[in-house]
Formats: C-alpha cells, sequence, structure tokens
C-alpha cells in the first residue's frame, strides 16, 4: 500500500490523488481481493469442510472399527472360556472314567484271581481224590497179593477149588 505521506506529497506535485495511476492500481487491487475474496473463502471454506468431514468419516470409521474389535475380542474370550470349560469338563469326565475303568479293573482282577484259586483247589482236591483212589488201589493189590501168598502157602489144591466154586456160586446173589 502507499503510505499517507507518500500520498500527499504526490498529490501535491502532480494533482489530487485520485487522478494518480498507483491510486487506481491500489483501488483495482483492493475490488479485485474484495471481489475473489468470496468464491476464494468459499472454495477454502468447502475444502476445508469436505476435509473436515473426510476427517470425521475416518474417525467415525475408526471408531466402529474399535467396536467391531471389542465385540470380537469379547466373543473370542466368551469362546476361549467356553473352550476352557469344556476342556475342563472333558478332564473332568476323563478322570471319572479311568476310576471307574480302575476300580471295574480291581474287581476283575479279583474276580479272575478267585475263579483260578477256585480252579487250583479244585485240581488239588481231583488230584487228592485221585491220590487217594491210587493208593486204595494199590493197596487192593497188595492185599490181593498178599491173600492170594498166605492162602496159596496155606491152602491146599482141593481147599482152593472149594474156596472157588462158593465164590462163584455167591456171586450171582450179589450182582443183583
Amino acid at each position: 500500500m502507499i503510505s499517507t505521506a507518500y500520498a500527499a506529497g504526490a498529490a501535491a506535485a502532480h494533482g489530487p490523488f485520485y487522478m494518480e495511476a498507483h491510486f487506481w492500481v491500489d483501488v483495482a487491487f483492493l475490488l479485485v481481493v474484495a471481489l475473489a475474496w468470496k468464491p476464494v473463502s468459499r472454495a477454502i471454506a468447502a475444502g476445508l469442510d469436505a476435509r473436515a468431514a473426510k476427517i470425521k468419516s475416518r474417525l467415525d470409521e475408526a471408531h466402529k472399527l474399535r467396536e467391531e474389535a471389542q465385540e470380537m475380542l469379547a466373543t473370542y474370550q466368551r469362546k476361549q472360556r467356553d473352550a476352557m470349560k469344556e476342556a475342563e469338563e472333558i478332564i473332568a469326565h476323563a478322570k471319572a472314567e479311568a476310576e471307574r475303568l480302575a476300580q471295574q479293573a480291581a474287581k476283575d482282577l479279583d474276580a479272575a484271581i478267585k475263579r483260578r484259586e477256585q480252579m487250583a483247589m479244585d485240581r488239588i482236591a481231583q488230584a487228592e481224590a485221585q491220590a487217594t483212589r491210587e493208593v486204595q488201589n494199590l493197596a487192593v493189590d497188595v492185599a490181593i497179593g498178599a491173600a492170594q501168598k498166605v492162602i496159596g502157602e496155606s491152602l491146599s489144591p482141593a481147599q482152593t477149588t472149594a474156596l472157588v466154586d462158593k465164590a462163584i456160586t455167591g456171586l450171582s446173589g450179589k450182582l443183583h
């Protein structure tokens, strides 16, 4: 801008201020600035408003994404808690099943031991009965042999024949 001292000095030297070219250049400049101010300020305001709207939409989107992320985090935490609870239930069930199977195995083992013990006792009883029969049979054989020897040495052949005939006749009454 032109200083007032210069304008006053120029007016005195050349004539009135409105006749100076500098004055009209300054007026034209101010007029162009005044006329351009409104559209330029609107464009600047519109640009700033658009940028503010863009920033606001980004902030809204970021807020929305944050809420979705928090919801997803809560969902996954809930799923993790449910999975942990389910895993604990599975472990508890497995422990209970293992305990039940161990008890059943112990019962089965006891039953098997008792069966084998009974089978061994039965075999022992059979072996004792067989041994007793063998001893009895051996005793009978020894007694028969001894009786034959005694009878053979003490009886005559006629007495022996009479005893055999008597035994044969008495045999028919014992068999029926």
